[in-house]
């Protein structure tokens, strides 16, 4: 039992709604906590309006509350729990801070007699107030940048007169360095401040000295009651100072600190700790460092909560912060713990790489037009990834093939930027892409020396990237048939995908696969051991690398490959990659839960995946984790390798789906809906025809594949029309268009960025009602699992609705003809798992407008609403283990629930914030409402109408 024995009932604080700055690594993190909680038989009492996520599963906590998250939720909750001991607040980021600030200012927490665990309100306090973070620090005699705390305009034109430019304004109390930005020049200075005044809930802002240029660390600590500190891991911003951390590439362990600043860097990061409150748990500390041979530490921050830092610490480690920081504000002391690697030393170690990873953010400009794409204080991207290697330029290769931007890495890809101007404003103007233009500026022959100056970059990095660069222009010397064994190998240890040498080689990609079976350069997988191989690792999870082959005493020629396949019989998952927008973290959620049942059906699990913020990459998920990109040649080579009876496509969203076809291809079987169907389903022609052969109505529609057959089609469908390309995700570049020269304009832009896509123009049904529905057939019946409608009108992207389950304002005829039409189209794909259907609903006729033979955005959310566990029936269904027949449907639901979208609008100023076909959410709510004359639902209802963009 824990060392606090008077703990018997815990409510923890979820993060809410995914938004820019605050994403699904809280989900991981109070996933882990709430497993920790449980293990010591504590009661879970949660908290969290997000329906999207594996934390807000029923079996996740022992009662779950999908509520707003408001100080009104907390209180019904005691009131509804008076045997609530405690609250730990530091699993669901800024939000639950700020929740349990706010909470214990009334004076609730004191009420009920609930105390505070993990932190203390006084070290949130002191870390969030700049002022007393920037006096404390001088008390401690850590150095600071020279900074004042102004809560009035005046105040803050005085400090700049004092400092002079360039300046950083930071807000108080915010999240992803929202209101936070650098003013070079005085002309900036009032527009910034204002926004930086009004972006502070307590109307506060610390201005400081730039500190520009300068290198940026992270330290991920864990701290006990006896006041043990562990330092998990050391992280290294690629980026100087100057761009947020969630928006810079990070790489652990890190790579240009010396080893007695490293020491001195550990030493002040421990005082720091200790320094901000009396409390037991995880803690981020930030600091910057001069780039000359002073090494001078500044602090910069301390975060006294886990962190989207320590999210992407556990996965680089394997050590699971999280869940020890839940076991230490439990009352538990770091020695007294096992260590989850080994299992069998204390948890009470300072893990040791023998690999490298780097992180790498992922943005989606193109969802907000006109927006700021140059990278700075405050944060921007909506994902990141992962990649894990023997070496920077390993791990680098591989983050970068995980990205889904249709790169295959650095350089060697055909897409390299070759404007000198446009390279080095790239460079000048940190642009979300630089990871590759640095590449492409070696690749123009601009200095390393200049390149450094304009970014700051430290040199050791830009000598990484020259080095490849060299090996690629080597590399291009050769062809396929002449290229020898030395040569390829270095390129495969240096992370180059077989489409990258196929690129440099002028060949196929599939002869360098064959050239490197022949030569015997195969993948091979090593463990993520944290011990450095000092004590054998227990946890099942690996990533790939290249060595060259060592000859055993019986001359035999063999590599150590570290996962040891099993007889079992297997299945594959494929996760969905980065966050984005379009495909977020209910995909993750899909994930987990098929890993479950196909666990539950007698199969070894093995996931695929690079999110370092997810479930889906937590080691004891599944069977097994492989830490890849989902990228062909590395799918392929897990797949060689262990075998699998069949691969699962449909729960990872369109990443997974887009390797269907491949997987046919190679002859893999695709457990549940076969390739054919999917493809059916995304060829917007073909579907057409078999809804025309089952008798359902659908939009006049045509295909066209350039501007001159687009303008044709015009004549016969009318306007307006609406346009979308095939095969794309979150109704990236579908418009609504008027007349022929805005339909000309957007054909010719939609070409230019997706080439050789079909496009479907249909006549759009304008005022019409838009409902969908999710279903799971098992190619003989159908269950429709939820049937709901849209508070917005149809052409408002099915992401950014108010969805309404179930309907609210459809008659019966309605419902009917969406239930005949979804079971008949689920029947006529040969459906086998999960489908979705969209529907257009005018003048009592319901028409087709897609339908996705996959997991969808919406499946959590009824699965929450209803109570039911759909994902894992879904699966046993694609398995072949069970039939719709074989389960009791059960759905409870009184009243309404309504799936609401969240924006990151806030991060983008200047971006037409008005909502199309084309989604911009970025997360999701869940309300729940007894009665359609609840205020909520008339607020919702009466600004349906704004909304409506082309």
């Amino acid at each position: 039992m824990p060392k606090n024995n008077n703990l018997k009932s815990i409510l923890l604080i979820g993060s809410g709604p995914i938004v820019i700055g605050q994403a699904c690594e809280f989900d991981y993190s109070g996933s882990q906590s709430l497993r920790s909680l449980r293990e010591d038989g504590i009661e879970t009492i949660l908290i969290n309006s997000n329906p999207a996520t594996i934390m807000t599963d029923p079996s996740m906590a022992d009662h779950v509350y999908l509520k707003p998250l408001t100080t009104k939720s907390i209180i019904e909750i005691l009131k509804k729990h008076p045997n609530i001991d405690a609250v730990l607040p530091t699993m669901g980021g800024q939000t639950a801070l700020n929740l349990c600030i706010e909470a214990d200012d009334k004076g609730i927490w004191e009420d009920f007699g609930v105390k505070i665990i993990g932190v203390d309100i006084d070290a949130i306090n002191i870390t969030e107030d700049r002022e007393k973070f920037r006096l404390l620090m001088e008390k401690i005699g850590i150095p600071v940048a020279p900074s004042k705390t102004v809560t009035s305009f005046l105040q803050g034109k005085e400090v700049a007169q004092e400092f002079g430019f360039p300046l950083v304004i930071r807000a108080s109390f915010t999240l992803g360095g929202t209101g936070a930005s650098f003013v070079h020049s005085e002309d900036q200075f009032d527009e910034l401040l204002t926004r930086g005044l009004e972006a502070s809930p307590i109307h506060e802002v610390l201005i400081d000295k730039a500190l520009l240029g300068w290198k940026e660390y992270e330290l991920e600590l864990l701290r006990d009651a006896n006041d043990n500190v562990a330092i998990i891991c050391s992280i290294e911003n690629m980026d100087p100072m100057g761009i947020h951390t969630g928006d810079s590439i990070t790489v652990a362990p890190a790579m240009t600190l010396s080893d007695r600043t490293y020491q001195k860097m550990r030493d002040l990061a421990i005082k720091m700790m200790r320094s901000i409150g009396d409390f037991a748990g995880g803690c981020n500390v930030q600091f910057a460092v001069s780039p000359d041979e002073n090494e001078d530490i500044i602090a910069i921050e301390i975060n006294p909560r886990v962190s989207r830092s320590s999210a992407l610490a556990s996965k680089a480690t394997g050590y699971p912060i999280a869940k020890i920081a839940t076991k230490l504000a439990m009352g538990y002391h770091l020695d007294e713990l096992d260590n989850q690697i080994t299992k069998t030393t204390s948890a009470f170690f300072e893990p040791t790489l023998d690999y490298v990873i780097v992180k790498i953010p992922r943005w989606n400009f193109d969802k907000f037009e006109g927006s700021d794409r140059t990278l700075g204080l405050q944060m921007k991207s909506v994902g990141e990834v992962m990649g894990i290697g023997r070496s920077f330029q390993e791990a680098l290769h591989k983050a970068t093939q995980s990205l889904e931007i249709k790169r295959n890495g650095l350089g060697a890809d055909g897409k390299s930027y070759t404007d000198y101007k446009q390279i080095i404003s790239k460079l000048t103007y940190a642009s979300w892409d630089r990871v590759f233009v640095i590449y492409d500026a070696i690749q123009l022959g601009i200095p390393l020396s200049r390149i450094h100056e304009i970014t700051k970059i430290d040199m050791w990095f830009l000598k990484q990237y020259e080095e490849l660069f060299l090996l690629e222009k080597e590399i291009s010397k050769y062809s396929i048939d002449n290229i020898n064994k030395d040569l390829l190998l270095e390129a495969k240890q240096k992370g180059f995908a077989d489409r990258q040498i196929a690129h440099m080689l002028k060949c196929l990609e599939s002869q360098v696969y064959t050239k490197r079976e022949e030569l015997q350069i195969n993948r091979i997988y090593k463990l993520v051991d944290t011990c450095a191989a000092e004590f054998e690792a227990k946890t099942p999870y690996y990533y790939s690398t290249f060595e060259a082959a060592y000859q055993t005493k019986e001359g035999v020629l063999t590599q150590r490959n570290e996962s040891e396949v099993s007889n079992k019989k297997k299945v594959i998952v494929l996760g969905s990659g980065p966050n984005r927008i379009g495909q977020g973290i209910e995909f993750d959620y899909c994930c987990v839960h098929g890993v479950l049942a196909a666990k539950e059906c007698g199969y070894e699990t093995i996931m695929i995946n690079c999110n370092p913020e997810t479930v889906s990459t937590d080691f004891d998920t599944a069977d097994k984790l492989y830490f890849e990109p989902v990228f062909w040649e590395h799918i392929y080579d897990i797949i060689r390798h262990e075998n699998p009876v069949g691969v699962i496509v449909q729960l990872g969203g369109q990443t997974a789906l887009k390797l269907a076809e491949k997987l046919e291809r190679y002859g893999i079987k695709i457990l549940g809906t076969s390739y054919q169907a999917l493809d059916l389903a995304e060829d917007r022609g073909s579907f057409s025809k078999l809804l025309q052969e089952n008798k359902i109505p659908y939009p006049e529609f045509g295909v066209a594949e350039n501007a001159d057959e687009a303008l044709q089609l015009a004549d016969e469908l009318d306007f307006p029309i609406l346009v979308r390309p095939s095969y794309v995700l979150g109704g990236q570049g579908m418009k609504i268009v008027i007349n022929k020269k805005e339909l000309e304009a957007h054909v010719v832009d939609l070409l230019r960025k997706i080439p050789n896509n079909k496009l479907l123009l249909d006549h759009y049904l304008d005022g019409a009602i838009e409902a969908e529905a999710d279903a799971i057939c098992d190619g003989e019946n159908v269950y429709i699992i939820g049937i709901m409608e849209h508070i917005e009108p149809c052409g408002v992207h099915s992401g950014d609705s108010n969805a309404t389950l179930p309907p609210f304002n459809l008659g019966d005829l309605v419902v009917q003809q969406i239930k005949d039409h979804t079971k008949k189209i689920a029947l006529a794909l040969n459906t086998v798992g999960l489908i979705n259907i969209q529907f257009a609903i005018k003048d009592d006729q319901v028409y087709i407008i897609e339908a996705n033979p996959r997991a969808s955005r919406t499946v959590p959310f009824i699965a929450k609403a209803y109570g039911e566990p759909y994902v894992n029936y879904a699966t046993k269904v694609m398995l072949g283990e069970k039939k719709i027949k074989d389960f009791n449907f059960q759905p409870k639901l009184e009243g309404y629930a309504i799936k609401q979208p969240v924006f990151s609008f806030d991060k983008f100023h200047n971006v037409n914030k008005q909502l199309g076909p084309e989604m911009k959410s970025t997360g999701e709510s869940i309300l729940f409402i007894d009665s359609l004359k609840d205020d909520d639902f008339y607020n919702l209802y009466t600004r349906r109408k704004m909304y409506l963009s082309k």
